[in-house]
């Protein structure tokens, strides 16, 4: 009798592939797990870029359905689902679209835990896209993370890589409360070491990507992975750039933030979200605060301009914080 071939595991996959294949896990582990959204069925080709593909198909029309163009009624449906006992994924297509069903998700999915006393929680995911890259324009490719910080019974999460994807979003669909989900559109495809199957990574914990002496850069989602190239090349001329991937921005691991930082006595924050109002000014002021009089340089933040994303290639490209500007902010707290 000839031995079984057994298939060797993928050595890389991208984010589309890890979080279909999160998707596919959790849905396979617990039968209260479901899937809506618009087009998220196979007949729709598993969404707009393929995330939920192969789902319907293997687990039913019930458990995956496609919605209609109705971001309010996806998130209202899927609140109401969770509150009986079900893990709903939803998929509202693109970040921007989230400001037609706002209500749902912050008077209601965020609250209701609160407004019950504890008696209700309201275990639901829900997955967003976005970011600059493919001159989709001012209505598709913001940053709203600040937002949804800013609304207390939500956890933001901004995975950096295809692994943490992967391991946040199974964690984020266990969850016993609602979780926001961000996928970055134009690092989709781009590949990166597989998971391990079956582990989790913990919410509302920061990591340490890169250790370091001389500074700290604070980043998330995939503009981290500009700041760890950065970091690599200044290693050269033996400036030491610590990397830390917050992962979850909402709750904030500020204690992991401030023990870096507290080593380094410098920092610098980057993400691609507009610069005022961000999350790195929220970082920014508790670090001013709780290491007043020792850091050695004012914090740095790198960002976007105040205005919306310019649909002009040219001039989205000018609007997302590039490699440059984030060298430029480390040096000038090494001044």
């Amino acid at each position: 009798m000839n031995a079984q071939t057994i298939p060797e595991k993928p050595k890389t996959l991208n984010t589309i592939q890890a979080v279909n294949l999160a998707l596919d896990e959790a849905m396979g582990l617990d039968e209260n797990v479901i899937v809506l959204g618009e087009d998220v069925g196979d007949e729709q080709a598993g969404g707009v870029a393929g995330v939920t593909k192969g789902l319907s198909t293997k687990y039913g029309k019930s458990r995956v359905r496609s919605t209609p163009i109705s971001e309010q009624a996806i998130v209202g449906a899927a609140i109401g689902a969770a509150i009986v006992g079900l893990r709903p994924v939803a998929e509202v297509m693109l970040m921007n679209f989230t400001t037609v069903c706002m209500d749902m998700i912050v008077n209601h999915a965020a609250k209701l835990r609160f407004m019950s006393g504890g008696q209700t929680h309201v275990p639901l995911t829900i997955r967003v896209m976005t970011g600059a890259g493919f001159s989709t324009g001012g209505q598709h490719a913001d940053y709203f993370e600040a937002w949804f910080a800013h609304t207390p019974g939500l956890t933001v999460v901004a995975p950096s890589s295809p692994a943490d994807a992967y391991g946040l979003m199974l964690s984020s669909i266990f969850d016993e409360d609602p979780c926001i989900f961000i996928e970055n559109m134009p690092s989709y495809w781009t590949p990166g070491p597989a998971p391990e199957a079956g582990v989790r990574i913990a919410l509302r914990q920061a990591h340490i990507v890169r250790p370091g002496s001389d500074v700290t850069v604070i980043s998330y989602s995939r503009i981290l992975n500009d700041c760890v190239a950065v970091a690599e090349k200044l290693a050269s001329e033996k400036i030491s750039v610590e990397v830390v991937d917050l992962r979850t921005i909402a709750p904030l691991d500020f204690e992991t933030i401030l023990g870096s930082v507290s080593k380094t006595r410098r920092a610098v924050i980057v993400h691609e979200a507009i610069t005022p109002f961000g999350v790195g000014a929220e970082i920014a002021a508790r670090l001013s605060k709780a290491l007043f009089g020792r850091l050695a340089a004012p914090v740095e933040r790198v960002g976007a301009p105040y205005c919306p994303v310019p649909f002009s290639k040219p001039l989205e490209t000018a609007y997302v914080p590039s490699q440059a500007r984030i060298e430029a902010a480390i040096r000038a707290t090494l001044g």
